[in-house]
């Protein structure tokens, strides 16, 4: 059992408000993920200043003053760094591939956990609340934000194994419920290449996606994929810079609530989740059908 939660902003003036309305959204799933968090950012410009790429990473062990400095010198020019804890937030004016690679060559040691040049993602072993008080979550503004509570299933309880998994750029999933063919997927991906960071079974879904669109798939085909391959009960929130998507496994028996309105789409696993959120009592409010795709767009 874990807890999902997402909110996509149509309305520009409710972009400043990003933050606060998604950690009072992800304090009222807590009970169902208590051991560790994490969440997506899109647009904040204090993790993702226009202009530059981030990249984001965990366990560092390196101040982030000195990691500015490290990551500034080998590119050549000014870098800065947004401190949550144990993660950081890379960000400078360059591509989001020499920026990563910059990151592994002065930290390698530490663990990317996404990059793009609007996603930001912050990972934590903790209490939810906590941990968002940690990040500054409730600080954060931009158009788009996913939160997860998780209580561990498949794998250890580590800030690794913690979602969203982001493994393209500007790209996350999180997920509740448990793949049970992810070791038969894994093994297809590494023969082709792909690598991975954690035995999260998660990860697979995010990394088997990721390969679809990297392929040429839009994000509604890679989620009808994922759903004709993977076995076991799921529901998936997925998100790009410029797409929010939900999709549930069969049977549906993993929890969850869409709400809409002129102003933005949220989702949740429990309906007080999205009980705060501005406008609710006008809300379209439906629970998504078995194997059906929802994608909202920018």
């Amino acid at each position: 059992m874990c807890g999902i939660v997402g909110l996509h902003l149509r309305e520009p003036a409710l972009y400043p408000r990003l933050g606060d309305l998604l950690t009072t959204m992800l304090g009222q799933v807590v009970e169902r993920g208590p051991d560790s968090a994490g969440v997506a950012v899109y647009g904040d410009p204090r993790m993702t200043p226009p202009g530059s790429a981030a990249v984001s990473v965990l366990s560092a062990a390196v101040p982030a003053r000195r990691v500015t400095a490290l990551v500034g010198a080998r590119l050549g020019t000014t870098a800065g760094v947004y401190d949550a804890g144990e993660t950081l937030v890379v960000h400078a004016p360059t591509s989001v591939e020499v920026l990563t690679q910059a990151v592994r060559e002065v930290l390698p040691d530490a663990l990317v956990i996404g990059s793009g040049y609007d996603l930001a993602v912050l990972k934590g072993i903790g209490h939810p609340d906590v941990l968002a008080g940690e990040f500054g979550l409730r600080q954060a503004q931009g158009w788009q934000g996913v939160a997860h509570t998780r209580m561990a299933t498949e794998s250890a309880v580590t800030s690794a194994g913690s979602h969203p998994f982001s493994v393209g750029a500007d790209q996350c999933l999180v997920h509740n419920g448990s793949f049970a063919n992810h070791a038969t997927i894994r093994r297809g991906l590494r023969a082709q290449g792909v690598t991975f960071d954690s035995e999260n079974d998660s990860e697979v879904g995010a990394r088997f996606v990721a390969r679809q669109l990297a392929e040429g798939a839009d994000l509604e085909k890679a989620l009808r994929l994922l759903c004709e391959r993977f076995d076991g009960f799921y529901t998936l929130l997925v998100s790009t810079s410029e797409e929010f998507a939900i999709v549930r496994d069969a049977i549906a028996c993993k929890p969850a609530l869409v709400a809409e309105t002129p102003q933005w789409v949220a989702m949740a696993s429990e309906y007080r989740a999205l009980a705060g959120l501005p406008g609710i009592e006008g809300a379209r409010i439906i629970e998504p059908e078995p194997e059906e795709v929802y994608v909202w767009k920018r």
